[in-house]
């Protein structure tokens, strides 16, 4: 197996002049230095359990992990089956399907920056990215497996044993298995978009004055779009209804909870990369981003428990454009096409 890793530094790709019309080209970011993790320019330092800390070795492993299909109960889906790079590891699709063509009950989300989630699936059922993968590992419609079937399989492959004794001093079982990937899922940062580039980097051509316009609309009382999708990773973590219908199939918080107050009530997404991984919503039940800002501008459909910031917006179709070139900005082309995170056992 021969994997592309440097032990100094990984070097960004240099940004496609994409998203925005000219500017100078940006400092190149590592990614890796030494044995550590590195941050992009105005994210926080990422925070690894005591039991988890960050190492090359742990990365690898993971890598190996996300990529491989022995997973599932068929060998036939990867985490990367529904989290894919290009997509900024979530997919294009509104249900992916698991094993057996089982199509999947909610829309894959993106699993950039979830270094910084306080907790995980929409109904934030599971505090701790360890955890995370247990979730897919036992649903039917996506692994259908057992994670201590998943370490007989490992114990049998050579490769995965010399790699977690290397990073973990001991076999692949069930410590092994959640802690590599949560390693390799933490590494995924994205943090050079032209927004990036324009508020962190000091290059002021990186947003069009159309972009402008669309930030200066997005973090307006007019929009309130900044009230849950605030921050540097543009979500508050909260869960809210945002009026997507009448009634849901989805219970989505009550899922976990059981409470009426919590029907329907889903964690706000980060809208990093937001234009790569249409269709939206948790159900992928509207296409692209120009519904989606025509659902908000609408105020929603009328359902009890809908967020009381969901308001009609009363935008205009120049307003509308505007805002929708905003949320393009914030788009890491870089982190779409990073050749550190592909594949390289194909």
């Amino acid at each position: 197996m021969v994997l592309n890793i440097k032990l100094k530094c990984f070097w960004w790709v240099l940004v496609p002049v994409l998203y925005f019309n000219s500017c100078s080209i940006p400092e190149p970011q590592p990614i890796f230095e030494s044995e550590s993790l590195l941050t992009p320019k105005g994210f926080p330092k990422v925070d690894f359990p005591e039991d988890n800390g960050f190492t090359l070795a742990r990365w690898k492993l993971g890598k190996k992990l996300f990529y491989d299909p022995v997973l599932s109960a068929d060998s036939t889906i990867s985490c990367n089956s529904c989290h894919k790079q290009q997509f900024a590891f979530a997919d294009n699709v509104a249900l992916s399907n698991g094993v057996q063509g089982r199509a999947g009950v909610r829309n894959a989300p993106s699993l950039a920056n979830v270094a910084y989630h306080p907790y995980y699936t929409r109904e934030g059922g599971v505090p701790s990215l360890e955890m995370q993968v247990l979730v897919p590992i036992q649903e039917h419609n996506e692994f259908d497996f057992n994670i201590l079937l998943i370490e007989e399989r490992l114990k049998k492959n050579a490769d995965y044993v010399w790699l977690s004794t290397e990073a973990y001093g001991r076999e692949p079982d069930y410590f092994v298995i959640t802690r590599a990937l949560a390693a390799f899922e933490r590494s995924l940062l994205s943090g050079n978009s032209p927004y990036d580039q324009y508020t962190f980097q000091g290059m002021k051509k990186a947003l069009s004055a159309k972009q402008k316009k669309g930030m200066d609309l997005f973090f307006s009382e007019k929009t309130g779009c900044s009230n849950c999708h605030s921050g540097f990773n543009f979500t508050n973590y909260a869960f809210e209804n945002n009026g997507l219908y009448t009634t849901y199939q989805d219970l989505g918080r009550k899922r976990l909870t059981g409470a009426d107050a919590d029907y329907a009530l889903f964690k706000v997404p980060s809208l990093r990369n937001v234009s790569v991984s249409a269709p939206y919503m948790h159900d992928g039940s509207l296409a692209d981003l120009y519904q989606v800002v025509e659902h908000y501008n609408s105020g929603g459909k009328d359902f009890y428990n809908k967020s009381s910031l969901i308001k009609q917006l009363g935008l205009t179709e120049k307003e509308k454009e505007q805002l929708v070139a905003f949320l393009n900005a914030l788009t890491d082309v870089k982190f779409l096409t990073q050749n550190e995170f592909e594949n390289n056992d194909e």
